[in-house]
């Protein structure tokens, strides 16, 4: 009968250490909910946006005009604007599958999985930047930590999960629950980059950071500056316009 109460003893012990107290569960939740909202920031149930796409480097600089329209977390599409050489190029995502056109050459170009890091436009924005193919909330573990100004969430990505990106680090304000900053470490724990948000502005009812700043550590001299200057949420959008015919339409 003793080693029967020890062995429940013991059981409920392990039980007591090993089970999550509802602190825990609480700053998990609070921990999912916190990046939930950054994946969703800018899209939310539908959009439609313009902005501006600056790109500087130490020898040149250009500045891009997009039009973009998203569709949940899966579906995007991205129109250049201006310049007049660029103007017609146009990304569409689609679930996991995206596609480039370029009008110069009358041709649509499918981007491999592999090429989902590789850099949009000449930015130091990646495909994956702008299209959102890999959800932070579906592909990360993320754990929290609000001992100082900011909260600070650390994502570390799932075994399934398809990156470059060995860990990423954003500070989210505690008042607004709005990023700050993100920065990408490769897998030997290095920084890599550093994207900051700034410039508080109401678009659709809602406060946010209309520019968006990625500036690579690496590479001295560059930077890459999104600025929202309309965004409307939770807008009707056609169906037509996440389609390849719709992908390779042309502009005058």
């Amino acid at each position: 009968m003793k080693s029967v109460w020890l062995a429940l003893g013991l059981a409920l012990f392990l039980v007591s250490i090993l089970a999550p107290t509802p602190t825990t569960a609480a700053t998990e939740a609070e921990a999912v909910a916190l990046v939930k909202k950054i994946d969703e920031l800018y899209r939310s149930r539908s959009s439609q946006s313009t902005m501006t796409m600056e790109i500087v480097t130490p020898n040149w600089q250009r500045t891009l005009a997009l039009e973009a329209w998203t569709r949940g977390m899966d579906d995007t599409f991205i129109r250049v604007l201006s310049p007049k050489k660029d103007r017609g190029v146009a990304t569409l995502k689609l679930d996991r599958e995206m596609w480039n056109y370029f009008p110069k050459i009358n041709k649509v170009i499918k981007v491999p999985p592999s090429m989902m890091m590789g850099s949009w436009m000449g930015s130091d924005f990646t495909n994956d930047d702008l299209v959102r193919e890999v959800s932070l909330v579906e592909e990360y573990h993320v754990t929290l930590d609000s001992s100082g100004e900011h909260h600070v969430l650390t994502l570390v990505p799932k075994a399934q999960t398809v990156t470059v990106w060995a860990k990423i680090v954003i500070s989210v304000t505690k008042d607004t629950s709005l990023p700050v900053e993100e920065t990408f470490f490769n897998e030997k724990g290095e920084a890599v980059r550093v994207m900051t948000f700034t410039e508080i502005k109401t678009f659709s009812g809602r406060e946010m950071p209309s520019v968006m700043t990625m500036t690579p550590l690496n590479k001295s001299g560059h930077k890459t500056v999104v600025r929202y200057e309309q965004l409307q949420l939770d807008v009707s959008v056609e169906d037509d316009i996440f389609t390849l015919r719709n992908l390779q339409k042309r502009f005058r």
